[in-house]
């Protein structure tokens, strides 16, 4: 889809890419975080940092700025990279910074679209202000149906000034000044024990901040290791307890630990032994051979921020079925109402449900 900012127009499109063609790489929100940055009226060198621009409109659109990226995914990587190539931006220098990484320079704007995960949001704020001159305004853009009187909360605890705009096409700016001395300090959460493990730890932002979620829970409750089993691929690892599992049950196994979000990786290296295991930033299996795994284990997201959105899984599981050995076993679990098993048994010639309830289904797949 096309859109026209300052004369020139922009093509953008979505990645992952989706058949759903009411979908758009970009929302009413990121244009008007557009509108608020025209008023201030900014020279073009002025330090603008950006945050959470998934597919890379905000990037694109404002390339003629100082820009620094902060990078949460690698599809929000792969998609920037995307659609600066198909606008001929390609050659132009970006700088980038993952959330955790300490600023070099003081930043004079920040702008994002506010991320559904009210943690993420505060990780983001907390990070905003390390990176932040004294005088520095940050505007966060939202869709009304979306708001959450916890954003502005949360903003408070960083800001002394936080306004709200009108609505403009169902869409609000928040604008943030003057960045408090005492922010606090909380990157890091701790979750509840399960099934002997010593406290989890993981950051801010990652899925299932309070527990260990209850479908993953159910797997567990449900996977049998098997000691032949001695190359695994746990997909969309969070922080890592599934891995945790897997390396107490065969410590001798080669452990791969994949997501697509930073701080997921990050979060499982606190929690998973190193010895004999591989964390890996990336949203798709591209970079394994075919038949390279004896298992692969996955609870599998569903949810594309504010969207449900099955279809980054099923291409997933596409590439799973080419990675899995013969021998191989696929073993997953999902929600009973999305139905999974339909699309499984078009994939794999074997599919048994090992368990279920009224809420979770794990299914074991074979080549």
């Amino acid at each position: 889809m096309n859109f026209t900012y300052q004369h020139k127009t922009y093509q953008l499109l979505r990645y992952p890419s989706t058949t759903n063609r009411s979908l758009k790489a970009w929302s009413a929100a990121d244009e008007h975080l557009l509108q608020y940055l025209d008023d201030l009226q900014l020279p073009i060198s002025t330090k603008v940092a950006i945050y959470h621009d998934r597919f890379g409109f905000l990037t694109c659109t404002l390339h003629r700025y100082n820009l620094t990226q902060v990078i949460a995914y690698k599809s929000q990587e792969k998609a920037v990279q995307k659609n600066r190539d198909l606008n001929g931006l390609g050659k132009q220098s970006l700088k980038a910074l993952m959330p955790l990484e300490a600023w070099k320079e003081k930043q004079t704007v920040a702008i994002l679209k506010i991320p559904k995960s009210l943690d993420l949001w505060d990780l983001y704020l907390q990070h905003i202000c390390e990176g932040l001159e004294a005088t520095g305004v940050v505007l966060a853009g939202f869709m009304t149906r979306h708001f959450s009187p916890q954003i502005l909360e949360l903003a408070g605890h960083y800001f002394e000034e936080v306004e709200q705009s009108r609505a403009w096409k169902k869409s609000r700016v928040l604008v943030l000044r003057k960045k408090k001395q005492d922010m606090p300090k909380r990157k890091i959460k701790h979750l509840i024990a399960w099934e002997g493990h010593a406290d989890l730890q993981q950051y801010y932002g990652v899925f299932s901040a309070k527990r260990v979620d209850y479908a993953t829970q159910f797997l567990l409750e449900n996977l049998d290791i098997k000691e032949e089993e001695q190359s695994v691929l746990d997909v969309g690892t969070g922080n890592g307890v599934i891995g945790a599992f897997i390396r107490k049950k065969n410590p001798t196994a080669t452990l791969y630990l994949l997501d697509d979000t930073y701080l997921a990786i990050e979060s499982a290296k606190l929690n998973v032994t190193t010895v004999n295991t591989h964390f890996i930033w990336d949203d798709s299996l591209e970079q394994f051979k075919q038949n390279t795994f004896d298992l692969i284990v996955t609870n599998p997201p569903f949810h594309f921020e504010h969207e449900n959105n099955m279809e980054v899984s099923l291409r997933l599981f596409w590439e799973v079925l080419r990675c899995l050995k013969p021998t191989g076993r696929f073993v997953l679990v999902a929600n009973q109402h999305l139905n999974y098993q339909t699309h499984l048994r078009r994939m794999f010639p074997r599919v048994q449900i090992k368990a279920e309830h009224e809420k979770f289904v794990v299914y074991v797949c074979q080549p």
